[in-house]
């Protein structure tokens, strides 16, 4: 078997694409998107009929609704392919803004919803600000499923099991890329490569806290650099995977071994806690590389999404 069909005996593999004619060569259960994937996707050629159909359809409409019609054509044609979920994203715009971010994951459901779509097929993305977080306790309790995104330090993931969020993306690539960019010229690629990548590490200590905790917030490592660190986290719940490094794994033939499992004892799981507010915020605080990757994050995705804007409104 090649690395991916191996990988897949471990951990449940997710797309992580826009592009859904592509995806089903790899045969992933899920999907992923962000608005910067949909943005890509939607100049492409073969998609812009879709994205002029979506757009001619509501005419006339508030502007953040048409881009959520968009949003919601590409899940529903992304769910003719994966047999499992797919992850629509909030505008980043409103992660500090909890009202506003439940209101907008309602209606995205109910479009799912109006095309014959149940909820638990769709994920809906909010960035881990403790707004975000907030909104998805809510959402969980009223049966909408969160997949909370730009996640990169501990106290996020334990605020998000806190509040019952049926699945968190750790950012490995991103947190790989802040610590390389600290290093310089002393980062020693081979000696921090594998299990000691520090997104790894991170998503590792993540995955062995919520087991050996009883949390049932799902895991999926996200944003990758490079196949290693892919296959140092087999055996996570979920990973999800851009096109280009599930054809690497698709081409490659080398022995993939289980690297995380939920009945091993980690050397460092931390001691069971939570976070209030203000916990939370200075612990996020504390911790320069996620204060700074999250607003980054935020960052890109807000303006992508004001490229998308400018794109709809073009039409």
């Amino acid at each position: 078997m090649n690395q991916l069909e191996q990988l897949k005996a471990y951990t449940t593999v997710v797309a992580d694409t826009g592009n859904f004619r592509q995806m089903a060569q790899y045969a992933p259960r899920d999907a992923t998107t962000n608005p910067s994937l949909i943005l890509k996707a939607v100049q492409q050629t073969e998609y812009a009929p879709l994205l002029s159909a979506a757009v001619a359809a509501h005419q006339g409409r508030p502007l953040d609704e048409v881009v959520d019609r968009v949003l919601v054509r590409f899940g529903l044609e992304i769910l003719k392919v994966v047999p499992g979920r797919v992850s629509t994203e909030v505008d980043a715009r409103l992660s500090f803004d909890t009202a506003a971010t439940i209101a907008r994951a309602q209606r995205l459901i109910a479009m799912y919803e109006a095309a014959g779509i149940g909820r638990d097929r769709v994920l809906i993305k909010i960035a881990s600000t403790w707004e975000g977080i907030q909104a998805a306790r809510a959402l969980e309790q009223q049966g909408i499923h969160c997949n909370l995104t730009l996640l990169f330090s501990f106290c996020q993931a334990v605020a998000c099991g806190d509040a019952g969020v049926r699945l968190i993306s750790p950012f490995v690539g991103r947190i790989y890329d802040w610590y390389k960019k600290q290093a310089g010229a002393s980062w020693d690629e081979a000696a921090m490569a594998g299990a000691n990548d520090p997104g790894v590490r991170s998503v590792a200590k993540i995955f062995h806290y919520y087991k050996k905790y009883g949390i049932a917030t799902e895991v999926m490592g996200a944003s990758f650099r490079n196949v290693g660190q892919i296959l140092a986290l087999a055996g996570c719940d979920l990973l999800t995977i851009s096109p280009d490094l599930l054809t690497q794994l698709q081409s490659a033939e080398g022995p993939v071994t289980r690297a995380l499992s939920p009945q091993a004892e980690a050397a460092e799981v931390p001691h069971g806690c939570t976070f209030n507010e203000a916990r939370f915020r200075w612990a996020l605080n504390e911790d320069a590389m996620a204060t700074e990757k999250l607003a980054e994050g935020i960052r890109l995705f807000a303006a992508d999404a004001v490229k998308l804007d400018a794109l709809i409104q073009g039409r």
